[in-house]
């Protein structure tokens, strides 16, 4: 699997509408769902069953459930390095659990899904660059 390979993957889900907790090509998907569904294209099976979750799961949880799920099955980069096709983590505020994840797209380019929207390709802004605190690489890719 290569990078092509996996920013192709993500952005054939452009325009996907916003569904929370939804994982479907062309209906519906979240954030992690979009990232749930390029992994099943790709890799096949997704790795663990998914627990269900409410919008507000890491204020109310105050666990960093998402990062530590990214740990146990990507390859943690350095954000400063990450490149297309791999992964960002991100805080949504500060001293809150990391909450959204994309994937990127081309230098300075995330794919998405976004709350309200639809999966979109969006500038990595300094607004959201100060928020990706973590990277991640899918296992198996080329470089």
């Amino acid at each position: 699997m290569t990078r092509e390979e996996i920013v192709r993957e993500a952005r054939s889900w452009l325009g996907t509408p916003y569904c929370h907790q939804a994982s479907l090509k062309g209906a519906g998907c979240d954030c992690l769902g979009l990232l749930r569904g390029v992994w099943r294209a790709l890799l096949g099976a997704e790795p663990e069953a998914l627990p269900s979750y409410t919008p507000d799961w890491a204020e109310a949880l105050g666990e960093e459930t998402l990062l530590e799920a990214a740990r146990r099955h990507l390859h943690e980069v350095p954000v400063g390095v990450a490149g297309p096709g791999d992964v960002l983590i991100f805080r949504m505020g500060m001293g809150v659990p990391a909450k959204h994840c994309g994937i990127v797209g081309a230098p300075g380019v995330l794919v998405h899904a976004y709350w309200g929207r639809a999966v979109t390709e969006t500038r990595l802004t300094p607004w959201w660059q100060r928020r990706a605190m973590a990277a991640f690489a899918f296992p198996g890719r080329e470089d």
